[in-house]
């Protein structure tokens, strides 16, 4: 190597303003749009510390476009089972599956580890609902407006529904959920996640206010591991703070189970 070195100098000079040039045209050709893609198997769904699939298996999966800019949009699917768990309260005869789509704009706050998040997230549940199996019932379909800051492995987002009908509690446009979270990375394939969730719900519906019924705290405690291939290998502990009084607002008509328990959930997630 050093004899090669040494013996093309001269030439090395005259090639040098090409590969100059060859670097910023292939650094120009670099496309700003990027797609990328999840899949999971996970052993329950838990949304803000209550699980939507009655602690049964979850197939979940979603789709992103990021652009250079800093904006992005997205969607990302589940199975479910929590509207039909309750019929008589919910008014779902049928619905399986949360459809979300996403999209908003993040960035960093100039040069620094300071980051920001703003966005809009529309919760979906195709299915079948009448307010004659449930009177007074309301679709659960949801539209959050959300902002976010973060610092390296800490972040805390606000999120702030725009309907009257957040996750089918009628009357609660207003109502508000603060995520605080951590993803510390103990090594470069370990991490360890923490968070703690504050639901708030407004509004009141025949006279019963619905932060009294609905509003909770939620936390979880979680490590992550990173396999070969991109995929990723988890486990969490979830629950969340309730009084009896909300324990029988999120208590399964079906089979009497209270969706708030603390719970230990795994899964393998597979990223593209």
């Amino acid at each position: 190597m050093r004899k090669l070195l040494t013996a093309s100098v001269m030439s090395t000079a005259f090639c040098l303003p090409l590969t100059v040039l060859s670097q910023s045209a292939a650094a120009a050709d670099a496309s700003p749009h990027t797609i990328s893609g999840n899949f999971g198997i996970y052993s329950q769904y838990i949304f803000r510390g209550l699980t939507q699939t009655n602690r049964d298996p979850a197939l979940q999966g979603g789709l992103d476009y990021t652009h250079a800019s800093g904006f992005y949009a997205g969607t990302w699917l589940s199975n479910i089972s929590w509207l039909t768990d309750s019929s008589s309260v919910t008014g779902y005869s049928s619905s399986s599956l949360e459809w979300d789509f996403y999209g908003g704009y993040r960035g960093t706050f100039g040069k620094s580890d300071f980051g920001y998040d703003v966005g809009l997230l529309q919760y979906y549940y195709p299915g079948s609902h009448s307010d004659t199996l449930a009177p007074g019932s309301v679709k659960a379909d949801t539209l959050e407006a959300y902002g976010a800051v973060s610092w390296k492995w800490l972040s805390a987002k606000y999120s702030y529904s725009l309907n009257s009908k957040t996750f089918g509690v009628p009357n609660s446009s207003g109502t508000w959920y603060l995520d605080l979270a951590a993803n510390y990375p103990v090594s470069d394939k370990l991490s360890l996640q923490a968070h703690y969730g504050i639901q708030k719900f407004d509004g009141s519906n025949a006279g019963i206010d619905n932060d009294t019924v609905a509003s909770y705290d939620d936390y979880k405690l979680g490590l992550t591991y990173a396999l070969p291939k991109d995929f990723t290998l988890g486990a969490y502990y979830t629950g969340t703070s309730m009084d009896s009084t909300q324990k029988a607002f999120y208590t399964n008509v079906s089979d009497n189970r209270m969706i708030g328990k603390d719970t230990f959930t795994v899964f393998v997630q597979k990223t593209f």
